[in-house]
């Protein structure tokens, strides 16, 4: 953890950097990859005069040319967001706004989070699979033909996963292929009909219809998500994780396209758990959160900010919203009164890995188990946050404050006892609203965590001293970098 607050000078200079060489896509292969052709026939079907397009980093190389061809073939004025906010895989609608775009072509991988502000249209890459050896360490993980398996895969490699589904489907009657369907009636992919006409069908054929994290899958009657397992193609990531956090009790298996191997994952879960549990007594511990904005495009984000400082008030906590875009190690570790943070961000961004980070990073459901005495620890994980807010399938509202609560428990970290005690509107009022003798001056403080933090630390900060330190004429400053002045090692007079 040293290293991540501290590292040597020179270190810093002599530091090597690692280059992915990767070469521009030929002109003629443009439309194939990146369907410019259906890209202009959106922007020309709805008048689009401004349209922002938004790329990953390692899709950087070919913006400038896809963007001349998109202005060559339509009417339109293209704008290219390179360095988005947050994560590349959320929509960025706050930078489209800034340069007054009408719509977003978003490409690469996407969380497929919904969003509400502009006109959206996903181009996700086409990432090659070998489909005999996707298919053969298939039939390796599941040799009993009758298991019931859903294939779940990363967008990047939708479009061949009929392929694979006719490679297989004949063998395995009770496979299930999951569906990608875009939320949001502002987003013209084509998936949001699809989601309309399975509706339908569990309407008539009691198809039990389950839609999660931009996925559709079609359960036959009388079966649970339980009752499945889980066959994944793409990369391990946290698209992976997202899924495998969210339906823990279901084995996994996954094929790499990349390097054409398969791996068993049920293992992982396991530990990820636990992990994710130790988070949440720290959470338990904590009397100052932090909550940290990672997202402003995902719907809701708002309204789930609202209700986490309302859940962490009542539970006689004390929080402050920080909003600072992508997040680093040094970034958090600036506010050392905060003993925990909790990220607003996409179910993909969520899970952040806070090994190397001062103080734990927790997601809104794991705040929710900490601050929520009628949510309990159990199988259940919710990694979306659109599903904790009223409504939502995973929604549980906070006890009523006139309940009396005298329980206490032990913290699992601390050994120490921790009261479990709901504050009411009239008693969360008054504690904020306390005051406190400051100096002898008799001058009056609302007294808060953070100021009282700060009163117990050595170093405050420069302090002005008005009126205590002698004026003095301006001299020459220090010459150099910052690494080496070209007065060291000499005497300096200052």
């Amino acid at each position: 953890m040293a290293d991540a607050f501290w590292s040597s000078s020179e270190d810093v200079v002599k530091r090597g950097v690692d280059v992915i060489n990767k070469t521009c896509t030929p002109l003629e292969k443009l439309d194939e990859l990146y369907e410019i052709k259906t890209t202009c026939d959106f922007i020309g079907q709805h008048q689009f005069e401004k349209v922002a397009l938004q790329f990953p980093d390692d899709l950087l190389l070919d913006s400038a040319a896809v963007a001349a061809e998109i202005e060559r073939n339509s009417e339109a004025k293209v704008f290219i967001l390179g360095d988005t906010s947050y994560g590349s895989c959320c929509v960025d609608e706050v930078a489209a706004e800034h340069a007054g775009a009408d719509c977003i072509v978003h490409y690469g991988s996407t969380c497929l989070s919904p969003s509400k502000r502009l006109p959206l249209m996903y181009i996700f890459e086409k990432g090659v699979v070998d489909l005999d050896k996707c298919a053969a360490c298939f039939r390796e993980f599941y040799p009993d033909t009758q298991t019931h398996i859903i294939i779940l895969y990363d967008v990047n490699y939708s479009h061949v996963i009929d392929d694979v589904t006719a490679l297989l489907s004949s063998e395995y009657p009770n496979l299930v292929v999951s569906e990608l369907v875009v939320e949001g009636d502002r987003c013209y992919s084509q998936g949001q009909i699809k989601r309309k006409q399975y509706d339908c069908l569990s309407e008539q054929d009691n198809i039990h219809v389950i839609y999660e994290f931009g996925r559709q899958v079609s359960l036959k009657s009388g079966l649970s998500i339980t009752d499945y397992s889980m066959f994944y193609i793409g990369q391990e990531g946290a698209t992976l994780r997202n899924f495998m956090m969210t339906w823990n009790r279901c084995s996994f298996c996954s094929f790499d396209p990349t390097s054409m191997t398969g791996a068993r994952e049920t293992a992982a879960v396991s530990r990820a758990l636990m992990k994710r549990y130790y988070a949440i007594e720290r959470a338990k511990d904590a009397n100052v959160v932090g909550i940290l904005v990672g997202t402003l495009g995902v719907a809701n984000y708002l309204s789930i900010i609202q209700q986490l400082k309302e859940t962490i008030h009542r539970a006689g906590k004390k929080s402050y919203m920080f909003a600072m875009g992508k997040l680093s190690v040094a970034k958090l570790a600036n506010f050392m009164e905060i003993d925990v943070f909790v990220l607003i961000a996409c179910p993909e961004n969520s899970l952040l890995d806070s090994s190397k980070f001062f103080r734990p990073v927790v997601t809104p459901f794991e705040m929710d188990v900490a601050c929520n005495r009628n949510r309990e620890w159990s199988e259940e994980y919710v990694t979306d946050f659109q599903h904790l807010l009223p409504g939502g399938q995973s929604h549980v509202p906070l006890p009523d404050w006139q309940e009396k609560c005298d329980e206490t428990d032990v913290s699992l970290i601390s050994g120490a006892l921790r009261s479990q005690h709901l504050m009411d509107n009239q008693s969360a009022k008054s504690q904020s609203s306390s005051l406190v003798l400051r100096n002898q001056t008799m001058t009056i403080a609302q007294a808060n965590s953070a100021a009282s933090f700060l009163g117990t630390r050595s170093w405050r900060g420069l302090e002005q001293k008005l009126g205590e330190t002698p004026v003095v004429k301006a001299v020459e400053g220090r010459r150099g970098l910052a690494i080496a002045y070209e007065e060291e090692g000499t005497q300096s007079q200052y």
